[in-house]
């Protein structure tokens, strides 16, 4: 069991505010941190990592102690069991892909490490290439063997895939949740990104002004129940033209009509929620 109890003033866009979060996370859980830019989620990943020192609290990972403030514990980064990938990758320019990884190692990494998590990202042909030469797929699957060289307890991962493109995003989905279950580690997932939160995680955390409001599973927390003939959608405005609202739905654009007075609400990038009378909803199995 991963415990923690973490209590900070931070420094927010809107003035300060205090970050207080009490969580328990199972041991082999894919835990999703949710909430919008400023909440704190990144300040979570870094207390975790011990980059960012509490004031007051406590971190425990299975028996060990990582951090407490009663007790005046504060393990250092690199003596705490963690990988973490950060947004921008965080890798040594000069180095080749291979140098990266292996200065990431310690005494008690396994010699053959490197070779097999270089072919576990399908890096082997590029392990002789500087980073600064790599695309930002390669990059970031470089960053991620680098978090698993000491085969870490817990995993953390700072919207590691939100600077690419939607096809390269997918199968970087597939690998860090083949990777998630191959090594059997505990992991932390930041992301604005709901579908990859509802296709990676098994609980999210929902953070908002530095307090954790609420948390349960993917379906719980995105998913609408409804049984009286009311379909609910979360979409995204993409543009406005005339008197309709262009809006991403998951994967999907639509254009809905909405009253003149009232489009004048609604700017690019707001969060909207749809809501569609139904008498009947009728559902298809796709071919």
């Amino acid at each position: 069991m991963i415990s923690f109890s973490l209590q900070k003033k931070l420094h927010a866009a809107s003035g300060n505010m205090l970050f207080d979060i009490n969580h328990n996370i199972k041991p082999g859980a894919f835990v999703g941190i949710y909430g919008a830019s400023g909440a704190g989620k990144t300040s979570l990943l870094r207390m975790l990592a011990g980059f960012l020192e509490p004031e007051k609290g406590f971190i425990k990972v299975q028996d060990a102690e990582w951090y407490n403030s009663d007790k005046k514990i504060s393990l250092a980064p690199q003596k705490r069991s963690i990988g973490f990938v950060f947004q921008d990758y965080a890798l040594f320019p000069n180095m080749t892909v291979k140098e990266n990884l292996v200065f990431a190692m310690d005494n008690a990494s396994p010699k053959n490490v490197v070779e097999e998590l270089l072919a576990l990202v399908e890096l082997e042909q590029l392990h002789n290439r500087k980073i600064q030469t790599l695309s930002g797929g390669q990059k970031q699957r470089v960053a991620l063997a680098r978090a698993l060289v000491r085969k870490p307890e817990l995993l953390l991962l700072d919207e590691p895939l939100s600077a690419l493109d939607e096809e390269l995003r997918d199968k970087l989905q597939s690998l860090i949740f083949s990777i998630h279950k191959q090594f059997n580690l505990t992991t932390l997932l930041v992301s604005h990104d709901m579908a990859e939160m509802i296709r990676l995680t098994s609980e999210i955390i929902f953070i908002k002004d530095g307090v954790a409001e609420k948390g349960g599973s993917p379906v719980e927390m995105f998913a609408t129940a409804q049984s009286n003939g009311t379909l609910q959608l979360t979409g995204i405005v993409i543009d406005k033209i005339s008197d309709e609202l262009c809006l991403l739905i998951g994967k999907d654009l639509f254009r809905i009509k909405v009253d003149e007075k009232k489009i004048m609400e609604f700017k690019k990038g707001d969060t909207v929620m749809v809501h569609m009378e139904t008498k009947e909803i009728k559902l298809h199995k796709g071919l």
